[in-house]
């Protein structure tokens, strides 16, 4: 019998492409009534702030007077206004270290709970948590009787550790009426980046940290190395919102300001713009105030919004 060679295998047949698949309008369709309420809700009132900011709009025309158009003299007022300046570099000082400080806190706080046991750990973010919840105005409250001239017990410790604090007012000079400010802010903020941070922390795989651990890197190291690259963005986000928060921040000031401090040498962007209006009835010039605001606060959060949406690209 005469051998034959074996005959190749024919090529299997290429895949079928799976078929396009037909984009459907109904998701389309159903998000429609969720856009215009949005639009309702945020689109028109903005509309209403950039017209009106280019409009002499004060107590006349709150009883029905016509306002009276006048185009870019507002905005000319206000850039040529040096006490505006000075709101404005006091309100982003004010912002930056708030937010630094709050970031810095949060996030240790949140490394502290992954090391805390389980009952420890409840009982701090129960006191955080109830921090978080507590109404403003009430906790404002509480800190200004801590604060308080005669009777705070802030002073009464430092006068206990032999320092000159008697009769002491906080809220009179601009420093040290920031320096509460500051105490006030971080409080209340803390809690926020912290549970964000911590949420983050426990997705973490373990099994990365151990093996940064066997490679000899230090509890540091393995945290800046290690862990912080994995919850960069997380924290980027939190400290983008923190940032836009701090620079509006205005119950705080209004109330400690209510409370003794002197209202010119303390007003940030927020306390500035409702005493504009409010308090002054010029509310056109308010409204270019808050236009301003707004581009200041895409201005300052321009290059963070960048790196977050590079580090979301990886």
């Amino acid at each position: 019998m005469v051998a034959t060679a074996p005959t190749a295998p024919a090529p299997a047949a290429p895949p079928a492409a799976p078929p396009a698949r037909r984009r459907q309008p109904l998701p389309y369709v159903l998000l429609v009534p969720a856009f215009g309420m949005l639009a309702l809700a945020l689109g028109y009132p903005l509309v209403r702030q950039v017209v009106m900011s280019f409009q002499e709009y004060g107590l006349a025309q709150q009883f029905g007077a016509e306002p009276v158009w006048v185009g870019l003299d507002n905005y000319r007022q206000l850039v040529t206004d040096p006490y505006l300046w000075q709101v404005v570099a006091r309100s982003i000082a004010f912002c930056l270290v708030n937010a630094a400080v709050t970031m810095v806190i949060g996030v240790a706080m949140a490394v502290l709970m992954t090391s805390l046991s389980r009952t420890v750990r409840l009982g701090l973010q129960i006191a955080l948590l109830l921090a978080w919840a507590m109404p403003w105005l009430a906790s404002l409250t509480v800190w200004q009787w801590m604060f308080d001239t005669q009777y705070g017990v802030v002073n009464w410790l430092l006068v206990q550790m032999g320092l000159d604090f008697g009769g002491h007012s906080w809220l009179i000079q601009p420093l040290s009426f920031f320096f509460v400010a500051t105490v006030i802010v971080v409080w209340m903020s803390v809690p926020f980046v912290a549970f964000s941070t911590y949420a983050a922390l426990t997705q973490v795989p373990s099994d990365t940290i151990e093996a940064a651990e066997l490679d000899g890197a230090g509890g540091w190291q393995r945290f800046r190395y290690v862990v912080v690259p994995m919850i960069k963005p997380v924290l980027m986000i939190v400290g983008l919102l923190q940032i836009i928060w701090d620079l509006r921040v205005f119950t705080q000031i209004f109330v400690l300001q209510d409370a003794g401090g002197i209202t010119r040498e303390t007003n940030l962007i927020g306390t500035y713009v409702y005493r504009l209006g409010i308090g002054e009835g010029q509310f056109g010039m308010a409204a270019a105030v808050a236009i301003f605001i707004l581009l200041l606060t895409v201005g300052l959060t321009f290059v963070y919004i960048r790196r977050l949406m590079a580090v979301e690209a990886l």
